[in-house]
């Protein structure tokens, strides 16, 4: 019984310490789909974004994660690196891509910017293949 005493305590530790590890995991060359979200008021995202309550420029480089990247809120106004083909480009989290709504557990939900910065042709605008890590 004394043994069970002394033991219970450690593993409370390290699975608190695991716990933690893992949820302050960065993210690297994540696959995901890029959709092409308007940040702005009465543009396709709704509402107010969800980590500060503003509405956002097209022209400022953000996106919205699903909602397991975008992990309650963790990564709230922190950049990303997004890959696509031979481009890069850093955005910063504003928003979560909610999965109750219909977003899919793969979303990077890009404003226009992030489209143009990564140069992808205006034909092919709207859902893509990147990769994306925590910058």
């Amino acid at each position: 019984m004394k043994q069970a005493t002394i033991l219970f305590p450690i593993i409370i530790t390290l699975l608190v310490t695991l716990f933690i590890s893992c949820t302050n995991a960065q993210t690297s060359n994540t696959d995901a789909t890029m959709t092409i979200n308007s940040f702005e008021k009465g543009g396709s995202g709704g509402g107010p974004s969800e980590c500060d309550g503003q509405y956002h420029s097209d022209d400022t480089l953000i996106v919205a994660l699903s909602t397991r990247w975008y992990n309650h809120g963790q990564r709230c106004h922190k950049f990303i690196n997004i890959n696509y083909q031979s481009k890069s480009v850093q955005a910063m989290v504003v928003d979560e891509c909610d999965s109750t709504r219909g977003c899919k557990d793969d979303i990077v939900d890009a404003s226009k910017a992030v489209w143009k910065a990564l140069q992808v042709p205006k034909s092919q605008w709207g859902e893509t293949s990147v990769t994306w890590s925590d910058a």
